[in-house]
């Protein structure tokens, strides 16, 4: 892919975006100093936009048992099972930045299971990799693993939930050829 292109597909110039989308993008452009290509791509699409941010806001940043840095770290090693080059490092990015432990992001992206996590986190990683890879392969005994491992009910969808997110928008950032913003790499470094 050419390094200019953030996707294959046509991206919006900003004075075609209704005034929503702009409100979408000006924290990012005030926090991080650029918009996050995931933004601008999914822009060709603006109410498509919209109604997924809504969810990952939700999903990521609700009311959960799990913490915004647990979640990133389902975003991390669903997208490394997908093998997402701009999932891996937008979240990577992310949990770098919420854990300020750039070891832990790479720890957790080159194998969860050696990672500095609790044990329950990885029963919680390892729920999320197999839901992602061997989905017909799921069984009640998964669910059983996490309660075992303190996970609560709520927990246990929350986890199917964002491992659920991520898979959808790996297929979407793989399938349309979403590039990372450059920007990534040094964030939380």
């Amino acid at each position: 892919m050419d390094e200019q292109r953030p996707t294959w597909l046509r991206v919006p110039a900003p004075e075609e975006l209704p005034e929503a989308v702009h409100e979408l993008w000006a924290p990012s452009l005030e926090k991080l100093g650029f918009v996050p290509n995931v933004l601008r791509n999914y822009a060709l699409r603006p109410s498509h936009l919209l109604a997924w941010n809504a969810w990952y806001e939700e999903a990521m940043k609700g009311d959960s048992g799990l913490t915004k840095a647990e979640r990133e770290m389902i975003a991390v090693v669903v997208s490394v099972a997908n093998e997402c080059a701009y999932c891996i490092a937008a979240h990577s990015a992310a949990l770098r930045k919420l854990t300020k432990d750039a070891a832990l992001s790479d720890e957790v992206a080159a194998d969860h299971r050696r990672a500095a996590v609790p044990e329950r986190m990885v029963a919680a990683l390892d729920y999320a990799v197999k839901l992602t890879l061997r989905p017909t392969e799921m069984t009640e005994d998964d669910v059983e693993a996490l309660r075992r491992a303190g996970w609560t009910d709520e927990d246990v969808m929350d986890i199917a939930e964002v491992t659920g997110l991520f898979n959808m928008s790996n297929r979407m950032a793989s399938g349309l050829g979403w590039a990372p913003n450059p920007e990534y790499e040094a964030l939380g470094r």
